[in-house]
């Protein structure tokens, strides 16, 4: 125990600096996968039998090649056609478009949940389709689809390790290169098991937390 707390106080500065970028990326990703996600979503109940079956066929898409396939592509592939991106970029943007697909599920479940009835009782008083989701279905089914984007936040915090496969110096690569240049597996691996579970609680009780709100509601 007193080795552990030793090596505790040796590596954790150098950990946190991988905490920073994993908060940054997770953020972010959580920001870029949201918008796109609502995006996928409004196609898919637009109406349009083009615009809905583009937005089936994309989510397929992403759902259906790993995340880590994904960054590859976007950091290693993309500069042979001129796109060049930082690590940090291409970490951003690959968790957010691979999370879109999971996002883009939610909302849509959110939306097909509301009252059709409130729908045509909007559409009856000349609400167009446009203003009737922005004030009548989107407000409802965001409030519906917060308890799963909640649990897509844990999971998309976990996910930002694999940011560390195009070299982001995230926690988890933080941790693998103390650990090869320490050889002490057990106290490194023990601390960013640790980091992880600490960032993650708060969000598992704010899960809990709007599940209750929807429950009551």
């Amino acid at each position: 125990m007193t080795e552990f707390l030793s090596d505790a106080r040796e590596f954790l500065p150098i950990l946190f600096q991988g905490v920073q970028l994993t908060v940054l990326i997770t953020v972010a990703s959580l920001a870029v996968s949201t918008v796109l996600g609502l995006f996928w979503a409004m196609l898919r109940v637009s109406g349009s039998r083009v615009l809905s079956g583009f937005s089936v066929v994309m989510v397929n898409i992403l759902r259906g090649i790993p995340i880590i396939v994904q960054l590859f592509y976007i950091y290693f592939v993309l500069p042979e056609f001129g796109v060049s991106l930082t690590a940090v970029q291409a970490g951003i943007i690959g968790l957010g478009i691979a999370y879109s697909a999971y996002q883009a599920e939610n909302f849509r479940a959110g939306i097909e949940a509301v009252d059709r009835g409130q729908v045509e009782a909007a559409q009856a008083i000349g609400m167009g389709w446009w203003l009737t989701m922005r004030r009548v279905v989107l407000p409802q089914a965001i409030r519906i689809a917060l308890p799963p984007y909640g649990n897509l936040m844990i999971m998309m915090l976990k996910d930002s390790s694999q940011a560390s496969t195009i070299t982001v110096a995230e926690l988890a690569l933080q941790g693998k290169l103390i650990a090869s240049s320490t050889f002490k597996n057990t106290s490194v691996f023990t601390l960013v098991a640790l980091m992880y579970l600490a960032l993650s609680l708060p969000l598992i009780l704010l899960v809990r937390h709007l599940e209750k709100r929807a429950d009551r509601s």
